[in-house]
């Protein structure tokens, strides 16, 4: 495995340099040709802006690339060309061009409300401004995914306001708690399709490709009408990028070390600071009909932690041929492929000098595969109706030299067929059909087949151009090794008005559920002193979840952006929580020490509410851009099967937590300040704090919460050096003020780290 992994590292080097080199050289060969060019960019930020309409004389035109560059080629004589982005003032530029004329012309755009206008795709399966959608949605752009340094999808979703990751498990708004590798009531797409893993139904983080990153939209509150189970708490969709108009290529190197933690006793093992290192490389072209990007990422961290380290190499590619003899048809072909060698970290000795160091029983290195590929097909018939083909296929291998038992693998088959039509009366409808089939081999919680099939259906239409309406419909059908079947159907609904020029009220219900892991209902194994069992009496959970919502833009002299306050309430039947507890067999009298551990179990039902705050803004402070996002979200989440109300809250959850960013540019500098702040987490698994047991699982850890009951603040900060547009120095320092603190219980977070990272963008 290390061998394949090391040459898989060389030649992704060789690659990027032949690449960089055919770049150059194209790049020189541009220069040679008479045409207009420049970049759009916005009038106070100073931002590019991708995808800007481009057109001349009022008839055929092209649109910006991702970093808002354009080139026109045109025949002597006098052109106009209009420069047309929603959100923005439209401009026109005159230019009188002469045989093999070469004229620059850098634009800069005044904006209306750019960020009102910003435009999405998860909330209704088809393109829509983010002010008129019905619920509360996220948007993250590549820039800041680039400017923290986030080697994978989930460090960079953990600044989401409202949205926590823990041990791989996302939650929004408190819809999920602590599950080990197992289910998610989150769906995560790629490009609309999902990527759940077969038989555990979890996220692989790190196979998600950072490195091409267009959009990436969180949708919060139930969403299963239009995605079906595992939607029951929201969506996140990562949107992949295609070529602009010009070749593109960038090239971020990264390397960075841990410090020593405040208290010396945690890392008294060290011998010297652990060190980290990366690559990510994207180089994407258009060939007349043709687009194409490639994309690798390679990264090794050898952890702060005792046996607690990552190392992976992951290529990925996008092609789209849209042939001209077949006006309206487009197919493409999306794939992903990773390699990796990980061992994860899950209880510690003690909570003073063995914090960092792993109970030996519970360390599993784990050598593994991840792989995708996704045809496609679009077709506009002459009636403008668009006719979609979607599929994927999604391979997962995991094993463990050190304990073959848990050797794993799954094969998962997706396709969806999606008809939509825009009727001149403004009314949009969708319809979709969807199968899917998985298979899974694995010791540790059996060979099991599982097969899915959905129809859904959803319109969108807006009234007197202030009201826009939604509804939502989908039926599905589950079944698991052809012994349990089950059917339902969920509904969505949802309003947006718009009160005033820049003032959109909103309200939505949304049903949604979740057929039960493979993992869950069936895994029986320990790891050290934990053990884990099965349930296969396991049920579905089902709930809903509604928000009413106000989104104000605002334009003060040079700032621009919007406030959105929501308030939400989501309930929830037969929810499933990874319990902790004593659970032994019918046929033994006498409970023992095996017979301790999780299991998952339907709880009851739970009732989560609260508010939500957020601003994002861009604009200047005197000459300087500033850009910043802050969100404060406030929940109460009820165990409504709790025996006392004096500790009902859920386990695992934050009642208060705060995100912000805030970015600045100065000249060729420019600076960020992150800050992430969550409040005590209130209530864990009981067993974990007693007397007995809590020393044998967890030592130390009443204690250290008793030590540690109040919220923490984590501060990242980041400067960068621009030595020319295309070449970036930047320095990221995670944990700035090296604060100590706790994730799920006996998981403390990394001390403080020093990234230095080197951009080329060509």
């Amino acid at each position: 495995m290390k061998k394949v992994r090391d040459n898989a590292i060389q030649l992704l080097k060789y690659v990027t340099g032949l690449v960089l080199l055919y770049a150059l050289f194209t790049n020189q060969a541009y220069s040679q040709e008479s045409y207009v060019y420049g970049t759009v960019s916005d009038s106070m930020t100073k931002e590019s802006l991708p995808g800007v309409n481009i057109l001349v004389d009022s008839s055929g035109g092209i649109a910006s690339d991702g970093y808002g560059n354009y080139i026109l080629k045109l025949r002597p004589g006098l052109h106009e060309i209009t420069y047309s982005y929603l959100g923005y003032k439209t401009k026109k530029i005159q230019v009188l061009l002469q045989e093999q004329d070469s004229t620059e012309l850098n634009i800069r755009l005044q904006s209306t409300s750019v960020l009102l206008d910003m435009a999405v795709v998860s909330a209704g399966k088809y393109e829509q401004r983010i002010s008129d959608v019905t619920v509360s949605i996220e948007v993250m752009k590549p820039a800041f995914i680039q400017n923290i340094n986030a080697p994978t999808m989930e460090s960079a979703l953990n600044y989401v306001p409202g949205l926590d990751i823990m041990d791989g498990q996302a939650s929004i708004r408190g819809g999920s708690g602590y599950s080990y590798g197992a289910g998610s009531r989150v769906m995560v797409l790629i490009d609309d399709l999902p990527i759940l893993a077969e038989g555990t139904e979890e996220v692989k983080w790190n196979f998600l490709p950072v490195e091409n990153i267009d959009q990436v939209e969180i949708l919060k509150g139930a969403s299963s009408a239009l995605y079906g189970s595992s939607a029951l708490n929201g969506v996140i969709n990562i949107r992949t990028a295609y070529p602009g108009i010009e070749p593109g290529t960038t090239v971020s190197l990264y390397t960075g070390i841990y410090s020593k933690p405040e208290r010396n006793e945690l890392s008294w093992w060290w011998d010297t600071n652990p060190l980290f290192s990366g690559v990510n490389f994207t180089h994407s072209r258009k060939f007349k009909e043709i687009d194409l990007v490639v994309g690798a990422n390679a990264l090794s961290n050898e952890g702060y932690r005792t046996d607690n380290f990552d190392e992976q190499v992951r290529f990925n590619a996008k092609y789209r041929h849209r042939p001209k003899k077949i006006k309206g048809f487009s197919y493409g072909l999306n794939t992903n492929l990773q390699w990796q060698y990980t061992s994860d970290f899950f209880l510690w000795l003690d909570a003073d000098s063995g914090a960092f160091m792993q109970n030996p029983l519970t360390v599993t290195p784990t050598a593994g595969h991840r792989f995708n590929i996704d045809p496609w097909i679009t077709y506009y018939d002459t009636r403008h109706n668009k006719h979609s083909f979607f599929s994927r296929y999604y391979d997962v291998s995991n094993s463990f030299k050190d304990d073959p038992d848990k050797n794993n693998a799954s094969r998962s088959y997706y396709g969806e067929y999606q008809f939509q039509k825009q009727f001149i009366n403004g009314l949009n409808w969708i319809i979709g059909l969807v199968g899917k089939y998985g298979t899974t081999v694995a010791n540790l919680y059996g060979d099991h087949h599982s097969s899915n099939i959905a129809a859904y259906t959803q319109l969108d239409y807006k009234f007197f151009s202030r009201l826009s309406a939604s509804l939502g419909l989908r039926w599905e059908y589950n079944s698991l090794d052809n012994s349990e079947q089950e059917s339902g159907t969920v509904v969505r609904a949802g309003l947006n008005y718009q009160a005033a020029k820049k003032t959109f009220v909103r309200a939505s219900f949304g049903q949604g559920y979740r057929f039960p892991s493979i993992a869950e209902k069936y895994t029986a194994t320990n790891l050290g002193s934990v053990n884990i069992f099965p349930n296969p009496d396991l049920k579905s959970e089902t709930g809903w979840s509604s928000e009413v919502g106000l989104k104000q833009g605002f334009t003060i002299k040079n700032w621009s952006g919007f406030v959105d306050i929501a308030a939400f309430w989501t309930e929830y039947d037969n929810m499933i929580e990874f319990i902790f507890g004593l659970y032994p067999p019918d046929t033994s009298e006498i409970p023992t020490i095996d017979d301790i551990g999780f299991k998952s179990q339907n709880i009851g039902d739970a009732r989560i509410t609260g508010f939500e705050i957020g601003i994002s803004g861009a604009g200047l402070i005197g000459k300087i851009p500033v850009n910043l996002f802050a969100g404060y979200t406030y929940m109460n989440p009820v165990d409504l099967s709790s025996d006392t109300l004096e500790n009902d809250i859920l386990k695992y959850r934050y009642r208060h937590s705060f995100k912000s960013d805030i970015d600045v540019e100065v000249r060729k500098f420019s600076f960020g300040l992150s800050t992430i702040y969550a409040s005590f987490m209130e209530r864990i698994d009981e067993a974990f704090e007693e007397p007995v047991l809590g020393t044998e699982i967890f030592p130390g850890l009443k204690e250290y919460r008793q030590e540690n009951n109040t919220g923490q603040i984590i501060l990242d900060f980041r400067a960068s050096y621009a030595f020319t547009p295309a070449t970036r120095l930047s320095i990221i320092v995670k944990n700035l003020l090296n604060e100590e603190y706790m994730g799920r219980p006996g998981d403390i977070q990394p001390p403080r780290s020093f990234t230095l990272q080197f951009l080329l963008d060509l």
